[in-house]
């Protein structure tokens, strides 16, 4: 019996998923049907040049005050790029130079969702790797110290009870080493029952990609996602040839003399060799704007498909443990869309990810919006802040677009609900849900056995109780 749960348990989840989506929207909503005409013409408002024009005085005042030296901002939509500016500075010292638009930055943990977490769909897509199995299965030695019931999914959500990243100490060093460091340890906490954001989970799923394609995380990658965007300033390890359009993070790892110039800023990701599943990656604003716009467009841009649109709704729903404080898609952050009123939306329509060298990018699939926000706020002494020019930007926009209504609301996500509500019927034709009574009886009522049982009947208004002796 508990087999028969666990089996279906991920298909539970989709369905409360589903149904806490229709209680959001549909209470305020007016009595539309699927094809209403009224409902087809319903839709969120779309952001103008105009209105970004203020992120000028709002970027400006964060680098006087020394909180960044410079950004590259960019804004767009599924179809064009709405604003696209750089900032103040790349660099401050050795010398101060100046930030361009086509600036490339350390992404920091916009690895885990650009890189790793892309990867691993493409993977299940492709039946190579399922969510559900234990991460065990497809690297043995993992499920040392009590880790072999440990998920896919667990790990794509931070719910598998690791802690947030390997000790530095004692000293280790190399990509196998780091594995060695993976095996022996244990999780805090048993696996599904708190969230715990773990660069370890990404580094397993960049093992996890490795050992089943064959080919190294960064080549996965570069052959099958980055290549055909386009992404052509998207890599791991940076060769000296880009440094001079590189914005430099802190002094190298430590080593005075001269600031870090393509050396990735996480201590575990330079200690590994620069390729990791959780950080390493180097991007541009251009290059992210591409992977935006092929999110918002169902996992297509250019006609050259990276997803499929079910895994683009897959990743960015409710898919960790139900009834948490923390609500995660696979791998990405999911919050509510883009509008003045998301303060009491539920955390659904928009998703995203930061990274710790000042990074964001932000996706709103009801809106069709995405915000790209780049800075290196850790140059040059790690001081740095750009909690205030997200909170801005992300403010300005929200204003900008106005409140959002249900009705603009459910059309957006009609195409998420239709893969959800598909998926339960597919699974319904494979596990038939049975009363208790069913279940009990097939079993010869075994987990009742030497149990006292009540069992209350009505006939005709008449409430009489038998009691047996199981």
């Amino acid at each position: 019996m508990q087999s028969r749960i666990r089996k279906i348990q991920p298909y539970f989840k989709s369905l409360i998923s589903l149904l806490a989506l229709l209680i959001l929207i549909l209470p305020d909503a007016p009595a539309l049907s699927a094809d209403s005409d009224a409902m087809r013409r319903i839709t969120p408002p779309r952001l103008h040049k105009r209105q970004l024009e203020p992120i000028g005085r709002i970027v400006g005042k964060e680098i006087q005050s020394g909180r960044i030296p410079g950004a590259v901002v960019l804004i767009g939509s599924r179809q064009k790029v709405l604003y696209r500016r750089a900032f103040g500075y790349r660099s401050l010292v050795p010398e101060r130079l100046p930030m361009k638009a086509d600036t490339i930055f350390d992404l920091a943990s916009l690895t885990k969702v650009v890189a790793t977490t892309t990867a691993i769909m493409q993977l299940a897509e492709k039946g190579k790797i399922s969510l559900d199995e234990p991460a065990a299965a497809y690297w043995p030695e993992f499920g040392a110290e009590g880790k072999g019931s440990i998920t896919v999914r667990q790990l794509l959500t931070h719910y598998s009870g690791l802690r947030p990243d390997l000790s530095l100490n004692p000293a280790w060093s190399g990509y196998e080493g780091a594995l060695q460091m993976i095996i022996s340890e244990r999780p805090v906490s048993t696996p599904g029952t708190r969230f715990l954001y773990s660069d370890i989970n990404f580094e397993v799923l960049g093992e996890l990609v490795r050992r089943i394609s064959g080919l190294s995380l960064d080549e996965y990658c570069r052959k099958n996602i980055f290549v055909p965007l386009g992404m052509k300033d998207t890599l791991f390890k940076p060769s000296e040839s880009l440094c001079g359009r590189i914005a430099p993070t802190q002094d190298n790892n430590g080593k005075e003399g001269r600031m870090s110039c393509g050396g990735v800023h996480d201590p575990s990701a330079y200690l590994m060799g620069g390729v990791a599943g959780h950080a390493g990656l180097f991007s541009s604003a251009d290059d992210l704007s591409k992977f935006a716009q092929m999110l918002l467009n169902k996992g297509t841009l250019d006609g050259v498909e990276i997803l499929s649109p079910f895994s683009v709704d897959m990743m960015t729903m409710l898919q960790s443990p139900l009834g948490k404080e923390v609500p995660r898609g696979l791998g990405w952050e999911i919050g509510p869309p883009f509008c003045s009123n998301r303060d009491r939306l539920q955390d659904f329509g928009s998703y995203g990810h930061r990274g710790f060298t000042g990074i964001e990018i932000r996706i709103d699939s009801v809106t069709g919006t995405y915000v790209v926000i780049l800075t290196n706020r850790v140059h040059p002494d790690g001081k740095g802040d750009a909690k205030q020019i997200r909170r801005r930007i992300a403010d300005l926009i929200a204003r900008s677009l106005g409140p959002l209504s249900p009705e603009q609301i459910l059309p957006a996500n009609r195409r998420l609900m239709e893969n959800e509500a598909k998926k339960i019927r597919d699974q319904d034709q494979k596990v038939r849900v049975r009363t208790g009574i069913d279940v009990l009886s097939e079993e010869q009522f075994a987990p009742l056995a030497g149990l006292r049982v009540g069992r209350i009947t009505r006939t005709y208004l008449k409430i009489k109780m038998v009691y047996h002796n199981a």
